[in-house]
C-alpha cells in the first residue's frame, strides 16, 4: 500500500464547487466593505498577500462550501483504500488547512502563504519538490494546471476537454470527470418571478387614467430596466449572503450558495445588467435615470447593511417599492400624487412585515435569523405593525377621497369607500398568512400569483373605474 501515489487535488473548482478568494472577497464586503476594498486595492497586483488578508477579514466558514461531489467521493474511495489525499490550491494556507481537516484528508497541504502564490509552475515546482516527477496524480480544473498534469502520473481533468485532448495527444494518462457547474442554473439566480414586481410601475399610469400607447410604452420599457436592474442587485445580493443562505433550509440551494454558479460568473452578469439598466434608463430622460440609480444604490445599501437591521429593512423594503411607482411615473412623465405616495408606503410597510412573518414562522429555531436581525419572539411585533400599516393604508385611502383632486378624478366617492372593503379583506387576509407560514417568502411574488387575491385587486380596481366613470366612458354603461 506505501507504493501507492499520492492523490493531489485542487481546491478551488476541483473539490470545491466555489472559490475560496471570491468567497473570502464577498464575504469581506459584507463584514467589513471599506477594509476589504482597501485590501483588494493594496495587493491587486500581489494575489498571495491579498488571499492573505482577505482570509483574514472574512474568516468563511470552509464546512458549508459547496463540494463537488464527484471528486469528493474519488477522495474518500481513495481514503478507503489508504491512499493520501493531498490538498494543493491557489488559495490561502489557513483555509486550506482547515478544510483538510474538516474532510481528513491529510494534513499535508500545498497552499499560497501570503508570500507565494501557489498556482501553475510554482505549483508544479512544489509538489515534484516533496513527491517527485511522475510522484503523484493530479486533479484540476484549469488550463492553468497544465504545468502540474505534465508532472504527474494520472491527469484527473474536471471540464476542460481541450487539456485532456491535449495531454491524451501526448500519450499521458488522462482521467475526464464532468464539470459542476450548470450554466442554466444563472437564470435561476437572475430570478425572473421576481420581475413581476415591476407591475408596480404601471400604477401611476392607472392612477392618472392615462390609457394610451404614447404613455404605455415608456413603461413598459421602464420595466425592462428594472427588471436589469433588480437582477443585477438580486446577484449581489445571494454574493453577499453566500454563508447565510448556506444555513437557511431552502436557500441553501440558490445557484451560487449551492456552487452550481461560479461566483466569477454572477459578478460579469452584474455588470452586464447594471449597464443594460442604466442606458435603458438615460435613453429614456434624466428622471427616469436619476430613480433608476436611487433605486439601485438604496438596494445596494439595503444588501451590505441595511437588511441586518431590525425595522430599519422593513422601511427599506417598502421605500424599495414606492421607488418603483415613482419610476413608473418618471418614465411616462405623469403626476403622481403625495397621496397615492403616502397610501402605498404603509401598504409596503405591511408587506415587508409580512415577508419577515413568513420567513420567522417557517424558521425551526427562535435564534435570529442568519443575517437578518429578527427572531422568532419578534413575531409579535412584526403583527402589530403590519396591523398598523394596514389601518394607516385604509384611512389614507379614505382622506384621498375627501380630498380635492380625489374628488375631480373619482366624482362617485360611496363606490370609492366600497372598495376600501375588498382592500381591507386583502390587506388582512395577506397578514394572517404570513403568520401561519401560508405564503412564499416573498408576498409581492405571492400576490401575483394567489387567485383569490388577485381577485380582490381586481374588485377593487373595478370599483375605482366605477367610481371614476371610466366603465360608463368606455362602454357607454
Amino acid at each position: 500500500m506505501s507504493e501507492v501515489k499520492p492523490l493531489v487535488l485542487d481546491v478551488d473548482g476541483t473539490f470545491l464547487k466555489t472559490d475560496m478568494l471570491w468567497e473570502c472577497f464577498w464575504a469581506g464586503l459584507g463584514r467589513h466593505p471599506w477594509a476589504t476594498l482597501k485590501a483588494a486595492l493594496r495587493h491587486f497586483s500581489n494575489p498571495a498577500a491579498l488571499k492573505a488578508e482577505l482570509a483574514a477579514l472574512a474568516d468563511i466558514r470552509t464546512d458549508l462550501l459547496p463540494v463537488n461531489p464527484e471528486v469528493a467521493e474519488l477522495a474518500l474511495n481513495s481514503r478507503v483504500a489508504g491512499r493520501e489525499v493531498i490538498l494543493a490550491s491557489g488559495s490561502d494556507e489557513r483555509l486550506v488547512r482547515r478544510l483538510a481537516a474538516e474532510y481528513g484528508l491529510s494534513d499535508r497541504v500545498f497552499a499560497s502563504d501570503g508570500q507565494t502564490n501557489l498556482v501553475s509552475r510554482s505549483k508544479a515546482a512544489a509538489l515534484v519538490a516533496a513527491l517527485g516527477e511522475g510522484g503523484f496524480d493530479y486533479a484540476g480544473n484549469e488550463a492553468r494546471d497544465m504545468a502540474i498534469w505534465e508532472k504527474s502520473d494520472h491527469a484527473l481533468i474536471i471540464g476542460h476537454t481541450s487539456s485532456a485532448r491535449a495531454l491524451a495527444a501526448q500519450g499521458r494518462n488522462v482521467v475526464e470527470l464532468s464539470r459542476p457547474h450548470r450554466p442554466a442554473a444563472l437564470i435561476k439566480a437572475l430570478r425572473p418571478h421576481q420581475w413581476v414586481k415591476n407591475a408596480l410601475l404601471i400604477l401611476p399610469m392607472i392612477a392618472a387614467h392615462r390609457f394610451d400607447l404614447v404613455t404605455l410604452i415608456p413603461i413598459l420599457w421602464a420595466i425592462a430596466a428594472f427588471s436589469a436592474a433588480a437582477s443585477s442587485i438580486y446577484i449581489v445580493n445571494d454574493l453577499l449572503d453566500l454563508e447565510a443562505d448556506r444555513l437557511h433550509p431552502t436557500k441553501k440551494n440558490r445557484p451560487f450558495a449551492s456552487g452550481a454558479v461560479p461566483i466569477q460568473w454572477g459578478m460579469v452578469t452584474f455588470l452586464i445588467l447594471a449597464c443594460a439598466a442604466l442606458g435603458i434608463a438615460a435613453a429614456l430622460n434624466v428622471g427616469f435615470l436619476a430613480v433608476v440609480v436611487l433605486y439601485m444604490v438604496t438596494s445596494l445599501a439595503y444588501s451590505l447593511k441595511l437588511k441586518r437591521m431590525r425595522w430599519v429593512d422593513v422601511a427599506t423594503l417598502a421605500a424599495l417599492y414606492t421607488i418603483r411607482v415613482i419610476a413608473g411615473a418618471a418614465a411616462a412623465q405623469v403626476y403622481v400624487s403625495i397621496y397615492m405616495l403616502i397610501f402605498i408606503f404603509p401598504i409596503f410597510i405591511t408587506l415587508g412585515c409580512v415577508k419577515r412573518l413568513t420567513e420567522l414562522t417557517l424558521a425551526t429555531s427562535d435564534e435570529r435569523l442568519p443575517g437578518r436581525g429578527y427572531g422568532r419572539p419578534d413575531r409579535g411585533d412584526l403583527l402589530n405593525v403590519a396591523g398598523l400599516g394596514t389601518v394607516g393604508a385604509l384611512l389614507i385611502f379614505f382622506l384621498y377621497s375627501l380630498s380635492t383632486q380625489g374628488r375631480e378624478l373619482y366624482p362617485t366617492t360611496w363606490i370609492l369607500w366600497l372598495a376600501m372593503i375588498p382592500m381591507a379583506v386583502w390587506l388582512v387576509r395577506m397578514v394572517l398568512l404570513g403568520w401561519f407560514g401560508k405564503q412564499d417568502y416573498d408576498p409581492i411574488v405571492f400576490a401575483m400569483r394567489d387567485k383569490f387575491g388577485i381577485g380582490l385587486l381586481m374588485i377593487i380596481l373595478s370599483l375605482m373605474f366605477w367610481a371614476a366613470g371610466l366603465w360608463s366612458q368606455w362602454f357607454g354603461a
